[in-house]
This record gives C-alpha cells, sequence and structure tokens, in this order.
C-alpha cells in the first residue's frame, strides 16, 4: 500500500466518501433506491434465474471458460455497457440480456447480482479516471493539472451516464468500486494541496466541492446528447473559475 501524501488528512477523503453516501441513501436517488416489491406469480424462468444465481458461484473464472460461455459474457459486458452509458444503472437486468440476446438465466449465470455487472462493466473506465487523476498530479504546473483533469473528468462523466452512478456509487456490495474510488480521491487530493500551494487553487477547497461538482454535472445527462458536451464543457469552465483563488473572467465557451 503506498504511503499517505503528506499533508493529506484521511478525514477530507473520508467526509467526500460520506457526502457520496449521504446522497445515494436518500430514498429518491439514483440506482440505488429501493423500490416497492409488485405482486407477482413465480415463474419457470423465475425458477431459472434462481437456479443460475446459485450455479453462478460454482463457474469458472472467465480466463478458463468456454469459448461460447465466454462469447456470452462478452456480448452481455457490452450490451451492459451500451445500456448503462445512456440510461444510467437503472436499466433492468432483464432489458441487458434482451440487448445480449441471452436468457436471464444466462445472465445471471454469468453476473449473480447487478453490483458484480456494474464492477465489471466500468473497470476501464474507473482505471481511466484515476489516470486523468494521476497525469494531472504529473503536471510540473498544478493549477495547469487540476484544470486539465476537471475538464477531462467532466467530459468522461457526460459521455457515459452509468458511470456518473457507478462512481458516486456507496452501495455496500461495490467493493472494488469504493476502493478504486478511495485511492483516485487520495491522488486528487494530493494534486489540490500542490494546487492551493502554489496559490492559484482558492485555500478553502474541500474534496467536498468536487463532489458537489460532479453531483451537479449529472444534470446535463437531461439534455440532448448533441449538446451535452458542449454544455459539460462550459460547466467545467464555470467549476475552474470557481474554484481558482483569484478567478480569471475568460470565456465560458469555444
Amino acid at each position: 500500500m503506498s504511503a499517505r501524501p503528506s499533508g493529506l488528512p484521511n478525514s477530507r477523503i473520508s467526509t467526500a466518501n460520506t457526502v457520496i453516501s449521504t446522497f445515494w441513501d436518500r430514498p429518491d436517488a439514483g440506482p440505488t433506491r429501493r423500490r416497492a416489491r409488485r405482486p407477482c406469480s413465480r415463474t419457470v424462468t423465475d425458477a431459472a434465474v434462481r437456479l443460475a444465481k446459485v450455479r453462478a458461484v460454482t463457474d469458472p473464472p472467465p480466463h478458463i471458460l468456454r469459448s461460447d460461455a465466454l462469447d456470452n459474457r462478452e456480448r452481455i459486458l457490452g450490451a451492459a455497457r451500451e445500456l448503462f452509458a445512456a440510461e444510467g444503472l437503472d436499466v433492468p437486468m432483464r432489458e441487458i440480456a434482451r440487448r445480449a440476446g441471452v436468457g436471464p438465466a444466462t445472465l445471471y449465470r454469468r453476473f449473480p447480482t447487478k453490483q458484480t455487472l456494474v464492477v465489471e462493466a466500468f473497470t476501464d473506465e474507473m482505471s481511466v479516471c484515476h489516470a486523468i487523476v494521476e497525469e494531472g498530479r504529473a503536471d510540473p504546473d498544478p493549477w495547469r493539472g487540476f484544470r486539465v483533469m476537471i475538464e477531462r473528468i467532466c467530459d468522461l462523466h457526460a459521455r457515459n451516464r452509468g458511470f456518473t452512478d457507478a462512481f458516486m456509487s456507496a452501495h455496500p456490495g461495490e467493493v472494488d468500486l469504493a476502493a478504486s474510488r478511495q485511492h483516485t480521491l487520495s491522488a486528487l487530493a494530493e494534486l489540490a494541496r500542490r494546487a492551493k500551494d502554489t496559490g492559484s487553487l482558492r485555500s478553502d477547497f474541500v474534496l467536498d466541492d468536487l463532489i458537489l461538482m460532479l453531483l451537479a454535472h449529472r444534470g446535463i445527462h437531461a439534455t440532448s446528447a448533441a449538446a451535452r458536451v458542449a454544455a459539460s464543457r462550459r460547466f467545467a469552465r464555470l467549476m475552474i473559475q470557481a474554484f481558482q483563488a483569484v478567478p480569471e473572467r475568460s470565456p465560458l465557451s469555444g
């Protein structure tokens, strides 16, 4: 485990995670909200799905799956990524199965819960997100690295609605995502500390501000796909000006 950067209080990262948890624990917030159960009759398909969930724990790992099983797995992941990106994490599992061209039992055999599917579907995006923060931290000009990081993170979230939900999710079963987010927040806190030391980032900036920025940024998904990227870039510039110690009145467009 890497050492905690100098000057980085664990309480700041813990508080940022608390903000995430508080938001998603609300009954009306995002993909983790609970829906009322509807009465329904038991069907053969339901029984098959339940059986698939039980059998999933004995399935071989991906690297030794049969070619047809591996093909099904990749089709499921491809369908999940497309639907999560367009519609967020509320997409029903059965819709993912239909898009992938497999039965519900096959889907649950590969991914017994939606949380396991979310983790697999967004592994690459979480790595990209962390790489963006690390590249910002490697910039010899910390403020420039901080600015570019915000622009690129906003662009990543604008192009993938589901990733925003996955990154902000506080579901207890998503241990891998939580660990990856914690690692990214630690690197981001170090970048922010260095930007503050230059006098460019306002001294009262805290990680909670960035979490709130990402929550507000989710609103761009209510716009059309054509307008989304431009709206995201304008929003990023607004945030950069808000975070700057002495804001520059540069144009927000272009």
